[in-house]
Parts: C-alpha cells; sequence; structure tokens
C-alpha cells in the first residue's frame, strides 16, 4: 500500500469513533444537572446584546440531559427545533394563521434566529442590513443585487429590510400589507419617505394627483431594469414619459384625474378596439368585461402582461369568492393561486365553457402537464409562450409542473392507465374519463388535489375500481 494511501486509511480509522460518538455531551453529567452547571461552561450562551427570556427559565427549559449507562447526551425537549419554539411562541404556528407566511417560518425558527443571544435585535443571526454578506435577508433573497446599467434600485435597501417589512406579519392575503409583510399598507408606507408636495415628484407624475394612488401599481419597491423603478410591464402610452401623458388625460381638475374621453372603456377602445369587439361577439361572455377597462386593469404599468390589479390573481378573486375560498386548503394549483386565472381562462370571453382556453379539458390540463409540452421561450422578455402565444408565464414556472409519462393516452397514475376515455369492460361501453375524473383544477387539501379531498391511496382507486384491480373501469 503506498504511503498516501495509508496515511488516508489511518486518518478515517481514526475518525470513525468520533463519528459514532456524535451527540455525546464530552463529559458525564447527571440527570438532575441544574442550569448553573450549564453556564459554568456555555456562559456565552447567556451574554449578548439580544438574550433569549427562556434563558433565564433554565436551560432544562428547553434541553434535556439523557445518561445512558456511562454515555451523555443532551438534546431537545422535543423532536424539532421549529416544534420547540411554538411551545412558546404559538401564535407563530403557522397552521393556525391565514394568510402568506415567511417560508422559513413555517418549521425552521433558527435559519434566522439564534436560540440563545445575538448582536441583533429579535435575535437574528445577522442584521437586515448592508451588503449580501452582511445581510440575512440577502442569505435567500437577490433583492437588489442584480440591478442592470440601464435598470434602478431602491435607495431605501441601504436603509435595511426592516425599513419596510416585518416578516411575522400575516392577515387578508389579497392585501399587499399582509401577502408582502408590509410594515404598513401602500401608498401610506411610501408617503412615509416621499413627499406627494415636493415639486420634482409632482413634475415627475405630470402634476397628475397620485397621493391616494397604490404606487405599486407603476413601481417596483426594490428593484427594476427600466429607470425610476417602473414596473417590468408598461403600457406603450405611458412608456413614453410625460410626454406622452396628455394622450389619456387632461390636466388635473379640482384634484382630480380627467380623461380626454368620457369614460375610461372609451378611451380604452380607441386604441383596443379588437378587444371590444372580442367581449361583443364572444359565445361565451364574462359579465366582469363587459365593465369599464379600469375595473380589472391599471392603465399604466402591472407586475404581469395585461396589468391586472391589484395582481393577475386577485383581479379574479375579488368577484369569484368561491374560489377565493379555495385559498384555505393546502395544496393551490400554480396556475390559479400563483400564476393568475388568465393561464386557463380568457378573461374577455370566449368559445369555450367556463371561459376555457381550450375545449377539451385534457387538452387543457396538457398544455403544460402534457409529455408534448413545448412553451416557446421568449428571450428577450425571460418569459414562455403557452396557447400559440396567448398566455405568458415566466421562465421559471415549469420548475413546480409535473410532466406526465403518457403515451397513447395512458400511464398516470400507473402505467397503462387511461386518462381519457375508457372501455368499461363489463358493460363493454366507453366511460368518459378526464383529468378533473379523478382532480381538483383549483385546489385540495390533499397531494394531487384529487376530487372530494381524498387521499392518493387505494381506497380512491377503489371508487372506480371497485375489485381493487385493473380489469374494469366503474362508472362512478
Amino acid at each position: 500500500m503506498k504511503g498516501s494511501a495509508r496515511t488516508v486509511l489511518v486518518a478515517l480509522l481514526m475518525a470513525a469513533p468520533l463519528r459514532l460518538a456524535a451527540g455525546e455531551h464530552p463529559v458525564p453529567l447527571d440527570p438532575k444537572t441544574d442550569s448553573a452547571k450549564c453556564l459554568e461552561c456555555h456562559e456565552d450562551k447567556g451574554k449578548g446584546a439580544h438574550v433569549h427570556s427562556a434563558i433565564a427559565i433554565g436551560c432544562t427549559s428547553c434541553h434535556e440531559i439523557r445518561v445512558t449507562k456511562n454515555t451523555t447526551r443532551v438534546k431537545l425537549t422535543t423532536t424539532t427545533s421549529g416544534k420547540l419554539c411554538l411551545s412558546c411562541h404559538a401564535d407563530k404556528n403557522a397552521a393556525d394563521i391565514h394568510g402568506r407566511i415567511h417560508p422559513p417560518a413555517v418549521r425552521d425558527c433558527v435559519k434566522c434566529h439564534d436560540a440563545h443571544q445575538s448582536a441583533n435585535a429579535a435575535q437574528l443571526l445577522k442584521p437586515v442590513s448592508g451588503g449580501k454578506q452582511a445581510n440575512l435577508c440577502l442569505s435567500c433573497h437577490a433583492t437588489g443585487l442584480g440591478v442592470t446599467d440601464k435598470g434602478s434600485r431602491h435607495t431605501a435597501l441601504d436603509m435595511g429590510c426592516d425599513t419596510c417589512h416585518t416578516v411575522h406579519k400575516s392577515g387578508d392575503p389579497t392585501k399587499p400589507e399582509f401577502a408582502n409583510h408590509l410594515t404598513k399598507s401602500t401608498p401610506q408606507l411610501c408617503l412615509d419617505c416621499h413627499d406627494p408636495k415636493d415639486d420634482s415628484l409632482r413634475k415627475a407624475h405630470d402634476n397628475q394627483p397620485f397621493a391616494t394612488a397604490d404606487c405599486l401599481q407603476c413601481h417596483d419597491p426594490h428593484q427594476s431594469s427600466r429607470p425610476k423603478l417602473m414596473q417590468a410591464f408598461v403600457h406603450v402610452p405611458f412608456e413614453g414619459g410625460n410626454s406622452s401623458c396628455s394622450g389619456c388625460h387632461q390636466p388635473a381638475k379640482d384634484g382630480k384625474v380627467t380623461l380626454t374621453q368620457a369614460s375610461a372603456k372609451e378611451l380604452c377602445v380607441t386604441c383596443h378596439s379588437d378587444k371590444a369587439e372580442q367581449i361583443e361577439k364572444a359565445k361565451v361572455q364574462h359579465p366582469g368585461a363587459l365593465g369599464e377597462c379600469t375595473d380589472c386593469h391599471n392603465p399604466h404599468a402591472g407586475k404581469s402582461p395585461g396589468f391586472p390589479k391589484p395582481d393577475a390573481v386577485n383581479v379574479c378573486l375579488s368577484c369569484h369568492t368561491e374560489q377565493a375560498q379555495l385559498r384555505t386548503k393546502k395544496h393551490l394549483h400554480q396556475p390559479a393561486f400563483d400564476q393568475g386565472c388568465a393561464t386557463c381562462h380568457t378573461p374577455h370571453g370566449g368559445d369555450n365553457a367556463h371561459l376555457l382556453r381550450a375545449a377539451n379539458t385534457n387538452v387543457l390540463c396538457l398544455e403544460c402537464h402534457g409529455p408534448e409540452s413545448a412553451p416557446a421561450k421568449l428571450e428577450g422578455e425571460h418569459l414562455l409562450a403557452l396557447f400559440d402565444g396567448a398566455v405568458k408565464v415566466p421562465e421559471n414556472y415549469f420548475a413546480k409542473v409535473p410532466i406526465l409519462p403518457l403515451k397513447y393516452n395512458a400511464g398516470h397514475p400507473t402505467d397503462r392507465h387511461p386518462v381519457t376515455d375508457a372501455m368499461d369492460l363489463k358493460t363493454r361501453t366507453m366511460v368518459p374519463i378526464t383529468c378533473l375524473t379523478c382532480h381538483q383544477a383549483h385546489a385540495g387539501n390533499e397531494a394531487g388535489m384529487l376530487v372530494k379531498d381524498q387521499a392518493p391511496n387505494m381506497a380512491f382507486c377503489k371508487t372506480c375500481h371497485q375489485e381493487g384491480t385493473l380489469q374494469a373501469v366503474q362508472k362512478r
């Protein structure tokens, strides 16, 4: 054996006992050891600018000493650190909170907090300001780090993320204040720093009243590839700056916005007559599209194509309350509650029932989930196009989309299982099958969003396969 190999082997053999002893306390302890004894070695745990109040209660409020024969181990009193934290901080329990929750707060408190002491408020591991290496938030988020030469960055980022955010704040998820964990709602939050009476701001907004508008409809609060923190998608007339405002606006009157036409819809159709024709002639009309365009669209800019307001999801759920209630379910379909309802539905009217983008349910679902799904990549926009370009989604959209291994309309959930109409071998009749035979379209409480919130097990399969075999398909 060569010398170098022998050295490595000896090192591994010497290290083996250490690995086996992992978790053992370095010195023997009595099971009834008190906190004073712990602090003889771990006095640093009780010293710092911000010390966990549990330290005063005693080390054994969170840790327990186990002695087996001659081995001492010190472990948490619960199976996970998150469960331990919730034994005192029950108000942070994700299972009881309504609204969007900061992902680490769901189960991993120590990803952000030191369990004992810290130099930072709330016992954070790092400050929430500064550059990537110093800023705790930037450990996960890349906010403000990728601004292009022609782009812009909000200077408020230098003041610290907690200037605008408080991560444990949750409430009505339809309101940006809670969806984005803001310290207060907009525009009040923005007006804390930006005085609406400032001459430069007034000039930038062409002397139009803006103090009561939602700043986030037009501006990204962090960074943008455009000047002045403009949102990713900008209405063409608005993109030209103040010089083009007069195409839609007259000078403000009595502090109110005045349009060049009698109504917003009359103004919109001067350019978008094709949409007006689609709304009027659609076989299946959308009642919401018959009203004012600005009921659903922001006329200036937005986070997604078409500038839906307040966003691509809530623009629909504000009216479709039955679907909005599905938000409480554990598993949410990405198009419905993340990307936007218009991924699957035509918002201005169409030819298909429920305003679906395809007449056949399976064709609709397999646009994303089918093995032949081929979204077109829009290089310059960092988007993907679906349904012959009618829908645009982020370029990372398919990272969350399971692709089904189908062949000849079979192969899900098991090999050769049909996903379309199949023959009942007993009655020799065709049984209609679509994706909706087994799945809910919007949300569910079980993995796979199975109908009636059933669990994905044999009991579910037996609702069709009553004999527990693959011999026949029974109609529900």
